[in-house]
């Protein structure tokens, strides 16, 4: 059998979300902000939440980045970012900070219940995740570094912290390989 690939007519949309929403804070780049909305599609993240001074659609660069992945992600902004984390623990939410900190554990190490309720806090491309966000988190992981950066862009950062909690909320590293064609990805 040859090894094809394959369209995107062979693409099958999951209907279920996982409990994992993002808090994006001054993410002010709109590729950025983009990205973030097409990873938010592509791994079944229920919503955004864009705060500060974060790009908001409809915005052209938003558009052009996401494949208007917008219009299929719920999101919200506020500038009330207290009352928004207040309500995310109401409702359930553990608040995990991505950012590289004294107290910081990396990814590896974060341990997530199946089903459990996620709020995946990002912040800008130049100062990380605010201190405020940092002192209102339940925990603080980072992806460790390899190389001579010691970071990388928000949205490369989300995308494997994204993979790996999704994993962990589904229980897939623990099952194995469906081999589902409809589930793989392509760059495009």
């Amino acid at each position: 059998m040859n090894n094809v690939q394959l369209d995107h007519s062979h693409h099958r949309t999951a209907l279920e979300k996982f409990p994992l929403c993002y808090l994006a804070n001054d993410v002010d780049v709109p590729m950025n902000v983009g990205s973030l909305f097409r990873i938010a599609d592509a791994l079944g993240v229920e919503k955004i939440y864009l705060t500060g001074s974060s790009c908001v659609p409809p915005n052209p660069k938003i558009r052009k980045t996401s494949r208007s992945a917008e219009r299929f992600v719920d999101y919200s902004y506020t500038d009330d970012l207290d009352a928004l984390v207040v309500q995310l623990k109401a409702n359930g939410y553990k608040i995990i900070s991505l950012e590289i900190t004294s107290k910081s554990i990396p990814i590896e190490d974060l341990r997530v219940s199946e089903g459990e309720r996620i709020c995946l806090v990002l912040g800008s491309e130049d100062k990380g995740v605010c201190q405020k966000l940092l002192d209102a988190s339940d925990e603080t992981i980072h992806l460790p570094m390899r190389g001579t950066n010691s970071s990388m862009n928000v949205a490369s950062a989300c995308s494997i912290a994204t993979y790996q909690i999704t994993r962990m909320l589904s229980h897939e590293s623990k099952t194995e390989d469906r081999g589902d064609v409809q589930e793989g990805a392509r760059c495009d």
